[in-house]
């Protein structure tokens, strides 16, 4: 593992931005739709750490790590460019550091990271509203980080193309269920060395990386003429390919990492602020392979508004 778990975000709920009349949250993963001219800033810190681990299936913990730590720092912002159709953009900074052993983590920007959210499908059905949306992804490296330098690497070092579809049914404003999925396709990661072993040798600097799907579900509710929104989700990820950390050795980018995980999080907008919002979710790992076992806690400010109409 330890290439700690997936940064792009996936997935996974740490990227949020704001609408307006009325204020919603909008992440590459939900149902939102900012409106047309209406943009989104905002700033978000994420504080994970571990101290076991899946060596393969093997769960164990490590001395020479300790409680590992990574700490990301997101600006980002998301656009709605016409009717049905936005851009998010974001570029993390990363910093990783461990309370044992001797090795110094690092620092730096990771990934930069955008995202195409079309709706395809709006239809009242009963007593809610049916939603259908679909996501084009795209990330690579925006620093020359080492990726081969588990379990401290800022990301996995390689450029990844995403397509994600997002269904939703909600009650009036309040209730809804939302299930989403995505497939994930990689390049190639570049590491600083000419020869590694897996589960074969390879006189190589470029390494495959597995592609991977993603998937999740959502129970939510908005309260208060929708200025607060709770959710509890369940998501996971399994990469197709790769292969098993070696017993006593350190991870590698192109293990295999499966993981399902379950959080919850809240976004509240102030009313008598017009666009200022702040939001907080918290996640889990139940199970995994080739990750950490990590809890991870997100806290951030969301500021939107017009650009034209």
């Amino acid at each position: 593992m330890k290439k700690l778990i997936l940064l792009i975000l996936l997935t996974t709920g740490i990227i949020i931005s704001g609408t307006l009349q009325p204020l919603e949250a909008q992440t590459p993963t939900d149902a939102e739709m900012m409106g047309k001219g209406q943009i989104c800033i905002a700033a978000l810190y994420m504080h994970d750490t571990w101290n076991e681990y899946w060596e393969g299936t093997l769960k164990r913990d490590n001395q020479n790590v300790g409680t590992l730590t990574r700490q990301t720092v997101m600006p980002m912002f998301s656009l709605g460019l016409i009717k049905g159709l936005n851009v998010i953009v974001a570029l993390p900074w990363v910093k990783t550091e461990a309370s044992g052993g001797q090795v110094a983590g690092a620092d730096g920007i990771q990934d930069f990271g955008i995202w195409i959210k079309a709706t395809a499908l709006d239809k009242t059905i009963g007593a809610g509203r049916l939603t259908l949306h679909g996501v084009a992804g795209f990330s690579t490296p925006a620093s020359n980080y080492l990726s081969d330098y588990a379990p401290f690497s800022l990301g996995f070092g390689c450029t990844e193309g995403s397509l994600r579809s997002i269904l939703q049914y909600q009650i009036g404003t309040g209730p809804y269920l939302r299930a989403q999925a995505g497939y994930h396709l990689r390049g190639h990661s570049t590491i600083e060395r000419d020869y590694y072993y897996t589960t074969q040798g390879y006189y190589t600097d470029k390494v495959n990386m597995p592609n991977a799907i993603t998937y999740g579900a959502v129970l939510g509710t908005k309260l208060f003429n929708k200025n607060l929104k709770i959710e509890v989700a369940y998501d996971g990820l399994n990469s197709l390919g790769g292969h098993d950390i070696r017993r006593q050795e350190v991870g590698f980018p192109s293990n295999k990492m499966i993981f399902t995980r379950i959080g919850a999080g809240l976004q509240y907008f102030f009313p008598n602020i017009k666009g200022l919002g702040i939001l907080a979710n918290g996640n889990y790992i139940l199970t995994g392979r080739n990750v950490g076992q990590s809890t991870a806690l997100t806290g951030g400010i969301t500021y939107q508004f017009g650009i034209w109409k």
